[in-house]
Formats: structure tokens, C-alpha cells, sequence
């Protein structure tokens, strides 16, 4: 996962994965001005908060959840989903991982569920 997308993957036989993507920022060169870049700020914080809400309720209907990728994203949203009570009893974990490809990706979550 990162900022802007997430690949959800359910460990069945085969892997599906269901993409959900955030919105997209609609800044344009005139909201980069100082004057607007606090309220360009917030708005993205929205927005991203909004993403990581979507995610939260996908992830709230599991046991075990593993949250990988190679930017901050996932442990963004570690944090948002431990300081909420519907999340204290599924296992969440984070790890880190370089960009991969769909097939690698579902390798990683092969691997990562055979050894729980």
C-alpha cells in the first residue's frame, strides 16, 4: 500500500485483489501559492483520512491483517486503526517491502499467512 492506492488480497486459492484507491488531490498551480497551501494541506489530510476510513472498513471484518508496501502509508494507518477500539482484537502487523509486482505481492502474502 502507499499514499495513493492499497491492494487488498484475501488468502484464498487463487489470490483475488480488490483495489481501493484514494481520491485524488485536484490541486492546481494556483493552490501551490503560500496563501492556499495550508487549506491545500488540509484538504489532502482529508482526504487521506477519508482513505484510510475505507480501509478501516474492510479490515475490521478480519482475524489477522498484514500491512506492507514501501512508504509510511501502512504504519499511518497502524496507528489510526490502534487508537480505535474495533480493531483490538484483530492481529494487524506491519512490514516493510519494496514495490512489487502482483505475483510477488501474492507470494508475500502466502508466505507471510503459511508461517501463522
Amino acid at each position: 500500500m502507499d499514499h495513493a492506492s492499497a491492494n487488498l488480497m484475501e488468502c484464498t486459492d487463487p489470490i483475488e485483489t480488490k483495489i481501493i484507491t484514494a481520491a485524488a488531490s485536484t490541486r492546481t498551480d494556483d493552490e501551490t501559492l503560500a496563501k492556499r497551501e495550508s487549506q491545500t494541506h488540509n484538504k489532502e489530510q482529508q482526504l487521506l483520512g477519508d482513505f484510510y476510513k475505507k480501509l478501516g472498513e474492510v479490515i475490521k471484518n478480519y482475524e489477522a491483517v498484514i500491512l506492507f508496501g514501501p512508504t509510511n502509508a501502512k504504519t499511518e494507518l497502524y496507528n489510526k486503526l490502534q487508537a480505535r477500539i474495533h480493531f483490538e482484537n484483530i492481529k494487524i502487523e506491519v512490514k516493510d517491502a519494496d514495490k512489487m509486482t502482483e505475483n510477488q505481492q501474492h507470494a508475500f502474502v502466502r508466505n507471510y499467512f503459511s508461517k501463522s
